[in-house]
């Protein structure tokens, strides 16, 4: 495998003296489009690791046309931020031998097919010209491929005591260009996305796929006796198969199986015993032909039947608590490859509609500031934040207002995770309002199986304000409105273009 390398710094000769006792923050752009992509960058962020880079935060993955050379696969790129005591020549050894170590021909093509990119765009405040070392590269402002992950690695609010150190680092750099943000919207911004070959994607799977192409719906499976409208329909394999049936006949992106129920004040049942009733229910569901191109997740606060989820075969982990019922969650779901659904809570189903836990100075900003910080914490433990998606918890430690709010306001959520981190801000986002008490509340419906319509009604404004996938009950009403939503946003993003 070969990689190239690039060392951008900021300013002379401190770069051998100042940073061999001290940490240094280093940006290094990731790379690939020969082999499994996915798998060179893994093994790319593990010898970072093992040669004393340790990483902290990751952009978004974007796939992208090849440029120079364009007779090549597309390429992956990714950004990560992290920090390092070695000094930059140090530094382009290390990347060098990575190189040597995963089969880098010194005399390939330049610009042309290769496994995997490392450039780093930067170190410190240091800038360094040499001949093994020009820093900054005179056209990284000029490439989208490169400034979509970089502004990945900020947050929008410049003000933000967690990015004084980055302000000072980056936008220092470019302010005779005008700011790293402002390079970015020179370019075109998110306009750019689609139409000048650069997609932003999230790997699932042995896929890449992009949640700005279409709606997805997730469908329910609960395999609980106690679920709040389903509880204790589909325990056998046979009634579960059947349902998937039913479900994929009618347009079912995404099965979401849950053995351990969730609703307010469900009792916890052990390790073993959700196991035991998720593990045969998943392996008929994996070997169903009907399931090819579907999605399997696995609904589970619990690490170890998150193991097991995935060792048969689960697509997603889907957790409610976001990591915060079980300590060891974010390392079972480093060490795997699969994506992982970050919701918000507070407490747990027993203590979430407490008082306490239902109190909020400003409900948009405190959802997406707490879902930051589980996001911020699963990252530190291995979890690329390319491999995120977000679930702001409707019913969850939520009164009925509240949740009116996150429907109406999801646009704000977002804008509100962008200040911390951008590419949070992208991640696909998930609600989940299916069947949910407070739509019974609102419109006289005591029996769940009666809010079909407002559930309808409900994530289709969720859609309009940027949800990703809904988690229904009801796939064909639900499949309706989400094409139905689809169709109006594509006609009114071709009525902005024109």
């Amino acid at each position: 495998m070969m990689i190239r390398c690039e060392l951008l710094v900021y300013n002379s000769d401190l770069a051998s003296s100042e940073t061999t006792t001290t940490e240094q923050e280093v940006v290094i752009a990731l790379g690939s489009n020969v082999g499994n992509r996915m798998n060179n960058f893994k093994e790319a962020l593990r010898l970072m690791k093992i040669y004393g880079i340790r990483v902290t935060r990751h952009s978004c993955l974007y796939e992208t046309e090849p440029v120079h050379v364009t007779d090549q696969p597309k390429f992956l790129n990714a950004a990560v931020r992290g920090v390092t005591k070695l000094d930059p020549h140090e530094l382009l050894a290390v990347l060098k031998k990575i190189e040597k170590e995963m089969g880098r021909q010194e005399n390939g093509i330049r610009y042309g097919p290769r496994p995997l990119d490392l450039d780093i765009l930067f170190y410190g405040k240091l800038r360094i010209t040499s001949d093994k070392l020009i820093i900054p590269h005179e056209r990284i402002w000029e490439r989208p491929f490169v400034l979509a992950p970089l502004v990945d690695l900020l947050g929008s609010d410049v003000d933000d005591d967690d990015n004084d150190h980055i302000v000072s680092h980056w936008h220092s750099l470019a302010m005779h260009h005008g700011g790293i943000f402002q390079a970015w919207e020179k370019l075109g911004g998110e306009s750019l996305l689609e139409k000048h070959g650069i997609q932003r994607v999230l790997p699932i799977g042995d896929q890449l796929w992009d949640f700005s192409k279409k709606t997805y719906v997730m469908g329910i499976l609960n395999l609980t006796p106690d679920s709040f409208s389903d509880g204790g329909k589909f325990q056998s394999i046979d009634s579960a198969v059947s349902r998937v049936r039913a479900m994929i006949f009618e347009g079912v992106d995404i099965i979401d199986i849950g053995a351990q129920s969730t609703r307010p004040m469900a009792s916890r049942i052990s390790c073993q015993e959700e196991i035991d009733r998720l593990i045969p229910v998943l392996k008929a569901l994996r070997g169903m032909q009907e399931m090819k191109g579907k999605l399997i997740s696995v609904d589970t606060f619990n690490s170890e039947v998150a193991l097991e989820a995935i060792r048969n075969g689960a697509d997603i982990l889907n957790d409610v608590s976001g990591g915060t019922l079980d300590p060891n969650m974010y390392k079972v779901v480093a060490d795997s490859d699969v994506p992982y659904m970050v919701m918000h809570m507070r407490g747990d189903p027993c203590t979430m509609q407490n008082k306490e836990n239902l109190e909020y100075n400003d409900l948009c900003k405190d959802v997406a500031l707490e879902l930051y910080s589980r996001v911020r914490d699963a990252e530190l433990s291995g979890i690329p934040a390319w491999r995120i998606m977000t679930d702001p918890g409707i019913g969850f430690s939520k009164k009925v207002d509240h949740n009116l709010d996150i429907i109406i306001d999801l646009p704000k959520i977002r804008k509100e995770m962008a200040k911390k981190s951008v590419s949070l801000s992208h991640a696909p986002m998930l609600i989940g309002p299916s069947r949910k008490r407070f739509l019974g509340d609102i419109c006289g419906r005591p029996e769940a199986s009666e809010r079909d319509p407002a559930t309808v009604a409900c994530v289709t404004v969720g859609i309009l304000g940027g949800a990703n996938v809904i988690r229904v009950h009801n796939v064909r009403d639900n499949v309706d409105a989400a094409r139905l939503c689809d169709a109006m946003m594509r006609k009114k993003k071709v009525k902005k273009d024109d």
